[in-house]
């Protein structure tokens, strides 16, 4: 009850009633304070300044006692401790205007940093969202389908085309294709056969297969990712208030300045002024006024921040981690290369050919070779026939020609003869990482498609402006080896980490880390969410981007522009720098207002205006990043 009636006082509408009531009192002070007039209360028959101490001073004692009670050692002393100190102080005087003042500044910074470093927490429940309820076990040569919770070790499980894994496994009969990108991220489903293995909430994409399960419940592959996020996400603890780490030594000085003040000058008032100054509130306002500035900077951009900690993290960023598939590319294959081994026929024929057979595939191969002939306004023909062979490739009959398009093993299987030309261009598309797929006719091969994801324009000076600033770039991605070191080598980066699970990643971040070394990871797929967390910083590609890598990011680029990056690192380090700026300006106000009150120019309610005028100065300074010029 307590607690809630605490929070309630501490919320922004309370506080709102409370800086109302506070401006209420500040004009017959003023008038007192200049001999304009006689006016004690203003319109109300009490001082309205006693609302303000009620509603913000409760939050910020029972703060201050609650960590006197149950923090261990120094952090037993906060800013919530001088501030009561110093409001139960003024109010003893009479001075009510000055005990609200400062309860009032303290409890509007307390808002600004909540409402900058609140994050969002749906990621985890996504997650959890995508591990499969059932699977069809055979048993006794019957199906039944059982819930995931009962699959054991050992079990027999079949997997239909479009179903998800629902445990770790080994296939032990038939052969697909399989969609890994959630625990990969690759772009393209990968084949798999009799003896090859298959992850928990990986979808089956064509052929039906039977596995034997070998990893199931909390040993399964997803329910590890699910674990590694929860996991990273704990062990971020929140950042620790400046003016609270200062207060293990600001309270004690205060409270003797004060002490002293008040033995030698005899005067009480002197004391309690000393104490209404030295109240930390424009360092409080420093830290959130400054992120709230640059915040907005970077949502004119297309960059939404969701902490604080977030932005003063990025400006110590020193090495860069970059997923591929998504992020560097754009996720999406295309035709890139058209090779012809039949002298009978031209690149617009091969293309028919190719999209009349693939007109009726389901597989992304076939998919975008079927876009690029509408691209080109090439016309296909009807199949009279069709036949999928899953993980392999298609037969079609199309003009009464028999038209086979697949991997060369699929070619081989149906008695096609691949020569050492064809050898040739497969090993070439191989080495620059791109996807290949053969076309023969009436059983010769004709011609291949190679298809590639494609370069973002903006990677390659992105990578360039980074290594300028003098930060590191590292490729960690789970595609193959020879894919990822060829599109590094396009963009320019020289660290390439390949065939990496999602616990790999975080390995590989963890490593760094321990060098010394803040890491940011730049993603966008499931498969980075436990990167994203436990690297310092985390970006997320907001526009295509998976919602759980959106949710599990510190930062999201909501129109998937990576030419951002460099922007805002520029702003990252230009808010750290204004913080520090802000705080010595703080500091050295409050430093002056001490001296002013030890010698009696200032009373308490001087004092707190004077005190207030530094805050001021500081939300104005915090203000000046909003339009500045980063880009």
């Amino acid at each position: 009850m307590l607690k809630k009636i605490n929070d309630t006082l501490a919320g922004v509408p309370a506080t709102i009633v409370a800086g109302v009531f506070l401006l209420l009192d500040l004009v017959p002070h003023l008038m007192q304070e200049w001999n304009i007039g006689a006016v004690q209360t203003g319109i109300l028959p009490f001082d309205a300044a006693w609302i303000t101490v009620i509603i913000s001073g409760i939050p910020m004692a029972y703060l201050a006692i609650w960590r006197v009670i149950h923090n261990p050692g120094i952090s037993k002393i906060s800013s919530a401790l001088l501030i009561t100190i110093a409001m139960l102080a003024a109010i003893a005087i009479g001075d009510i205007f000055a005990a609200g003042e400062v309860a009032w500044i303290m409890a509007i910074g307390a808002i600004l940093e909540d409402k900058t470093t609140e994050r969002a927490k749906k990621g985890l429940k996504k997650l959890i969202s995508l591990a499969p309820t059932q699977g069809r076990r055979i048993a006794d040569g019957k199906e039944e389908m059982i819930p995931a919770e009962k699959i054991v070790q050992g079990d027999i499980l079949r997997i239909l085309p479009g179903e998800t894994v629902p445990v770790d496994g080994v296939i032990v009969n038939g052969e697909t294709s399989v969609d890994q990108s959630i625990m990969t991220g690759e772009s393209l489903p990968v084949d798999k056969t009799v003896g090859e293995e298959v992850f928990c909430g990986t979808v089956n994409r064509f052929g039906a297969v039977d596995i034997c399960a070998t990893k199931v419940g909390e040993d399964s592959s997803l329910q590890k990712l699910i674990h590694m996020v929860q996991q990273a996400e704990e062990k971020k603890a929140p950042m620790a208030r400046i003016a609270d780490v200062a207060a293990s030594w600001l309270v004690p000085v205060a409270l003797l300045i004060a002490v002293v003040t008040g033995l030698i000058t005899q005067d009480i008032e002197r004391a309690v002024t000393v104490l209404v100054v030295f109240c930390p509130c424009a360092l409080v306002l420093a830290t959130p006024t400054a992120i709230m500035a640059a915040v907005g900077q970077a949502t004119k951009h297309g960059v939404i921040i969701k902490s604080g900690e977030a932005l003063e993290k990025m400006g110590k960023v020193n090495t860069i981690a970059f997923d591929k598939t998504g992020t560097l590319t754009y996720g999406k294959l295309e035709v890139s290369d058209t090779v012809i081994f039949d002298d009978a026929i031209d690149e617009n024929m091969l293309l028919t050919l190719a999209a009349s057979a693939e007109a009726k595939s389901e597989h992304p191969l076939g998919k975008a070779i079927v876009a690029c002939a509408k691209t080109h306004q090439i016309r296909t023909v009807e199949s009279s026939t069709f036949k999928m062979y899953a993980g392999k490739g298609i037969y079609a009959q199309v003009d009464g020609k028999d038209l086979l398009c697949g991997n060369e093993n699929f070619l081989m299987e149906q008695g096609v003869v691949l020569n050492s030309t064809i050898e040739s261009a497969l090993e070439t598309f191989r080495t620059q990482g791109k996807a290949t797929i053969l076309v023969a006719r009436n059983g010769v091969c004709i011609g291949a498609l190679a298809m590639s994801d494609l370069v973002r324009p903006a990677a390659k000076e992105m990578v360039q402006k980074i290594h300028a600033m003098d930060t590191e770039i590292v490729l960690l991605t789970g595609d193959n080896q020879k894919t990822a070191d060829y599109f590094a080598q396009q963009v320019g980066i020289r660290t390439v980490k390949a065939q990496l699970l999602p616990e790999e990643k975080v390995g590989n971040i963890l490593e760094i880390q321990k060098q010394g070394k803040n890491v940011c990871m730049i993603g966008d797929g499931v498969n980075d969410a436990p990167a994203l967390k436990t690297a310092n910083v985390g970006v997320a590609m907001g526009g295509l981007g998976s919602d759980i890598a959106v949710d599990a990011a510190d930062i999201v680029l909501m129109s998937d522009d990576i030419s951002k990056l460099p922007y805002l690192k520029r702003l990252s380090n230009a808010t750290v720098k204004t913080i520090k700026f802000s705080i010595a300006l703080s500091m050295t106000i409050n430093l002056l207002a001490v001296a002013l009150s030890v010698i009696g120019v200032l009373n308490p309610t001087t004092g707190a205006l004077v005190h207030n005028a530094g805050s001021c100065f500081v939300v104005l300074i915090a203000a000046l990043l909003y339009d500045r010029k980063f880009v």
